[in-house]
C-alpha cells in the first residue's frame, strides 16, 4: 500500500506522517509532498518537492497510490484553483480514496473561512473519487498561551462555544482513517473540548498562576487589531468573520466523530494549555 501526504512539510502534515508511522505504516509505504522537503527529511518517507499548483507533478506523484490524504492549502483565496489541481491529478491517477481537510460544518456555516472547502467537498463528490471528509475545527495552537499571559486574549467570539483540540489529534484522526476500513463516502465533524473564550481564560489564569482577561471585540474592531499586528488585511478579515461565527455557534461540534476516529479521549484543554506553558 502506498499513501501520499499532500502538505507534508507543515504542521499538520508532519504530525499526520509521525501518526501513520506510529500505526505501523512501513516509511518505505509513504510519500510526502510539499514545497519546503528539508523539513521532512528526518522521517525516512519518500519525499517530492511538489506545489499543488503543478498539476502534473501532482499526476505523477499520484500515480500508484492506494490514497492520498489531501491537506488543504493556506493561501485564501488561491485554493480553489489549487484544489482543483489536487482533485484532478487525483482523478488522472485513478487513486483510490482521497481523505480531505475540511472545515466546521462546511455545508451549513456561514463562516467565510468555510466557502474554498465547502468547494473541494462538491469537487470531490463531483469527481466520482471515493473520499472521506475530515471537517477539522479550531486547533488550540491558534491561542497563543505565552503571549495570552503577556497581553490577554481578544476576539469577537462572544460566548460561542469553540470545539478545540491539538493538531496532533487531528492527525492522529486522518492516519486512522487512511489506515482503517470503512470511511469512504463518509463526513466527520471533528472538535475536541469545548469551551468559551472567558472560560479559556480562566482555565489559563488557573494553571500558570497569573490573571488572563478575554477582552470582547466588534468584528471590525478585531479585524483592526490583526492588522495592526502584522496580519494582511484579508487574512484579519476572514479570521475576525470566523469569530463572528464562532460566536453563533460555527466552532462548537460533538467529540464524537473525533473520539471515534482516535479511538481514545481528545486530548483535555488543561493538557494542551499545560504543554503550551511548558
Amino acid at each position: 500500500m502506498t499513501i501520499v501526504v499532500t502538505g507534508a512539510t507543515g504542521h499538520l502534515g508532519r504530525l499526520a506522517i509521525e501518526s501513520l508511522l506510529a500505526k505501523g505504516v512501513p516509511a518505505s509505504e509513504i510519500v510526502g509532498l510539499g514545497r519546503q522537503v528539508d523539513k521532512i527529511a528526518d522521517l525516512g518517507i519518500t519525499v517530492k518537492q511538489v506545489a499543488y499548483e503543478d498539476v502534473d507533478a501532482l499526476t505523477d506523484a499520484f500515480r500508484g497510490a492506494d490514497k492520498v490524504l489531501f491537506i488543504s492549502g493556506s493561501e485564501v483565496g488561491r485554493r480553489i484553483q489549487q484544489h482543483t489541481n489536487v482533485v484532478t491529478a487525483a482523478k488522472n491517477a485513478g487513486v483510490g480514496l482521497v481523505v480531505y481537510t475540511s472545515a466546521p460544518k462546511a455545508d451549513t456555516t456561514d463562516m467565510k473561512l468555510a466557502a474554498e472547502h465547502l468547494f473541494t467537498e462538491r469537487l470531490l463528490a463531483d469527481s466520482g473519487l471515493p473520499h472521506t471528509i475530515l471537517r477539522n475545527s479550531w486547533y488550540i495552537e491558534n491561542y497563543n498561551v505565552q503571549q495570552a499571559l503577556e497581553h490577554g486574549l481578544f476576539g469577537a467570539a462572544g460566548r460561542g462555544r469553540i470545539a478545540a483540540s491539538p493538531r496532533a489529534d487531528y492527525a492522529e484522526a486522518a492516519a486512522s482513517a487512511l489506515v482503517g476500513e470503512g470511511h469512504a463516502g463518509k463526513v466527520y465533524e471533528l472538535g475536541g473540548e469545548s469551551f468559551t473564550m472567558d472560560e479559556l481564560a480562566a482555565e489559563i489564569s488557573r494553571l500558570s498562576g497569573k490573571t488572563v482577561t478575554y477582552t470582547d471585540l466588534p468584528e471590525e474592531k478585531y479585524a483592526e487589531l490583526l492588522v495592526g499586528v502584522g496580519l494582511p488585511p484579508a487574512a484579519a478579515e476572514i479570521l475576525a468573520d470566523s469569530d463572528r461565527a464562532a460566536s453563533r455557534g460555527a466552532l462548537d461540534v460533538p467529540r464524537t466523530d473525533l473520539e471515534t476516529l482516535l479511538g481514545r479521549p481528545v486530548t483535555p484543554l488543561a493538557d494542551s494549555i499545560r504543554a503550551q506553558l511548558s
